[in-house]
């Protein structure tokens, strides 16, 4: 249901960027509409689940994901447990060659549920590439400082 892709390239190795990217005691540095975030139990390990607060709609809500891939350095993936709007979330991290650089990879896709069937269309997928853009530039930055 319109799968959202953007990439970056950081002048940082694959394993520093990894570490950062799918720390969610991190994403409120990177993540412009997330204001809190862990995993519970602490340690990330498939089926987990990924605890992030997020200002959805003007408030802030609570929204739980089930870590399904833990791959490091290369590939970390949650899904969403619940709500009318439930998104897979793919980070992946490849080496650049012959550089201390990574590639990373944010593959976004959003499931509808109830009322969620109108809104991911409308208005979620056209705000989550807006501000995509805007979060892998902050990735960039905070990674590059």
């Amino acid at each position: 249901m319109g799968t959202i892709v953007t990439k970056v390239e950081v002048e940082r190795k694959p394993d520093e960027v990894f570490a950062y990217v799918t720390d969610p005691n991190h994403f409120t540095e990177w993540q412009a509409n997330v204001t809190g975030g862990h995993l519970e139990g602490g340690e990330p390990v498939v089926g987990a689940k990924c605890l992030t607060r997020r200002k959805i709609g003007g408030r802030e809500r609570d929204v739980t994901s089930r870590l399904t891939e833990f791959d490091p350095p290369r590939a970390w993936s949650v899904h969403g447990d619940e709500g009318p709007i439930r998104s897979t979330v793919k980070v992946t991290v490849e080496p650049i060659a012959g550089r201390d650089a990574s590639t990373v990879t944010i593959d976004l896709d959003f499931e509808g549920h109830g009322i969620g069937k109108l809104l991911v269309p409308l208005m979620v997928v056209p705000q989550s590439r807006k501000e995509m853009v805007r979060n892998m530039a902050r990735l960039k930055a905070n990674l590059e400082r």
